[in-house]
């Protein structure tokens, strides 16, 4: 008994700090001559109940050149009005683990993990569902939570395993404003940093260009890439024939054939929660200007900046316009062009997930990249577009409203209003709650009720149809919150064939139950 209670003891504390997992199975890039096995950190973030592990949720951190989020921001990133997520579901007997990609040496190989290739990635994960398998007590299966590119690690990961017949003993994989489609970094922007790089030598803009930019992972990732229009034989100038998006050579049509033939998990519940509009709702318009000023640069030089957003559908214009001038002469000069495809508007205004342009930059000294920040007129752009966070495979326009019927996910959140990328609301939180908690409940009316619900989400009154032909002589009407709390109820005797009830609910999303004699319904709903 001694022995067992100090194996316990070191298990246990085993768990308190981070832990380094490399893959089993290699992975080769694209533009590498030899496979190479990934290396993740981890840390096991044990229940509030019983200190067990028992009940795993597994957070994938997504697109982080430089590791610049470790594990303890990572757990801090799932803060939300004065709470965190991760405490709520610690406080509820879950436990969390967290999946971090690190700054590692592989086989004489530097290896920049928060940047590096998805697949290489999620072969660290498929090592780390492997080992929380193996290790957890009971029989409870995984609940895995990918947000940005985490969610696509985490899709290729689950799916890799089923296709190659690897039980992951998952239940539920919950995406979170991942780019199932590819994300989105103003092309004018692009053009200009590198200018910058090549042109200007400057070191921050170099840093941007080689650790963000081309890094594997956002020419994967990004659907217009600045070196997909170069000029040849040059690393700045625009071909001029090379106007319509297109994304990085050799990596992101590869990866994004490879991601679709290979799909979504099937023995899992796959839902969305995304921060783009529903609704339609643009981020700007199509073609305005970013920016558009004179900057000083210091010994009588000045440079005229103009950059503007991609235009709409069938058309070009001018997006990067860079000029120099010493005591008012023109010493040099840069400009690009981007033209829309027929059937939709430029990506950079479309309904999605906000980024704004300082912010994958970190922290910035150089007083030009300052200066140009300050002038800004349009920071934020789409940098996750609806349409590719839901994974619509059939649809080509970024400005369309997202179906879920069209889509792989069971169940979605979509906000009606754009937010910021990953950005965590009481909306989405009790979104995610309810798919943890409740499993899989519907938002649909169930197959086997005589009830059913006449708007979801609702407004102002809870609209329920009674079935024809039954007697419902006494009905309890229960409404529970995603914490379990009863927050209405109501008797009912002889009701109608429609139920109308005043509620007066918080927005948000809440559990309903209908009972009588005869009947039982269940099913969830959502108060706008």
């Amino acid at each position: 008994m001694k022995k067992f209670t100090i194996a316990v003891f070191f298990l246990f504390f085993s768990y308190l700090s981070a832990q380094t997992i490399t893959a089993t199975i290699s992975y080769q890039g694209y533009d590498e001559s030899q496979a190479y096995f990934g290396q993740g950190e981890y840390e096991i973030f044990l229940d509030n109940v019983d200190g067990i592990l028992d009940k795993p949720i597994i957070l994938v951190d997504g697109f982080d050149p430089g590791d610049t989020r470790d594990l303890s921001m990572l757990y801090t990133s799932l803060d939300i009005g004065g709470q965190n997520l991760a405490d709520i579901l610690r406080d509820e007997s879950y436990d969390l683990v967290a999946l971090n990609a690190p700054l590692y040496t592989t086989d004489g190989k530097d290896i920049d993990g928060g940047a590096d290739y998805i697949q290489r990635n999620a072969m660290v994960l498929v090592e780390l569902i492997n080992f929380i398998n193996s290790e957890k007590v009971g029989s409870e299966e995984l609940v895995i939570i990918g947000p940005s590119m985490g969610g696509l690690i985490s899709r290729y990961g689950l799916a890799y395993m089923e296709e190659n017949s690897m039980p992951h003993e998952t239940r539920l994989y919950i995406s979170f404003d991942s780019p199932h489609l590819g994300a989105n970094i103003p092309i004018g922007f692009q053009y200009l940093i590198n200018y910058f790089a090549k042109q200007l030598d400057n070191d921050q803009a170099q840093l941007v260009v080689d650790n963000v930019l081309n890094s594997p992972a956002a020419k994967e990732m990004l659907v217009d890439h600045y070196t997909g229009h170069l000029l040849s034989g040059s690393d700045f100038e625009q071909d001029s024939n090379l106007l319509l998006p297109v994304g990085a050579p050799n990596f992101r049509d590869a990866f994004q054939t490879e991601l679709n033939d290979l799909g979504f998990p099937t023995n899992v519940r796959n839902v969305s929660m995304i921060n783009g509009s529903g609704q339609g709702t643009t981020i700007g318009n199509p073609g305005m200007e970013m920016i558009n000023t004179t900057l000083d640069l210091g010994a009588t030089i000045t440079a005229d900046i103009k950059i503007n957003f991609t235009p709409e559908a069938g058309e070009s214009i001018n997006v990067t316009n860079f000029s120099t001038f010493l005591a008012g002469i023109p010493i040099a000069s840069f400009g690009a062009d981007a033209e829309s495809f027929s059937f939709t508007d430029g990506v950079d205004s479309s309904p999605g997930g906000k980024s704004d342009i300082a912010s994958g930059l970190g922290e910035v000294d150089d007083p030009i990249i300052i200066e140009f920040f300050e002038n800004l007129e349009q920071s934020e752009y789409s940098f996750i577009p609806s349409v590719s966070a839901m994974a619509i495979e059939n649809e080509n326009d970024w400005y369309v409203s997202p179906n879920i019927d069209n889509s792989p996910f069971v169940n979605a959140h979509i906000p009606d209003a754009n937010e910021f990328h990953v950005q965590l609301t009481e909306q989405n939180v009790a979104f995610a709650l309810s798919e943890i908690r409740e499993g899989p409940l519907s938002t649909e009316e169930t197959a086997y009720a005589n009830f059913y619900l006449a708007e979801n989400p609702v407004n102002e009154k809870l609209i329920v149809r009674l079935g024809p032909n039954n007697n419902y002589s006494n009905l309890e009407v229960l409404v529970y919150n995603t914490s379990g709390q009863l927050v209405f109820e109501e008797n009912i005797f002889n009701p109608s064939d429609i139920l109308s009830l005043n509620h007066y609910l918080n927005s948000g999303i809440y559990i309903l139950i209908i009972n009588n004699n005869n009947h039982f319904f269940r099913t969830k709903f959502i108060v706008k």
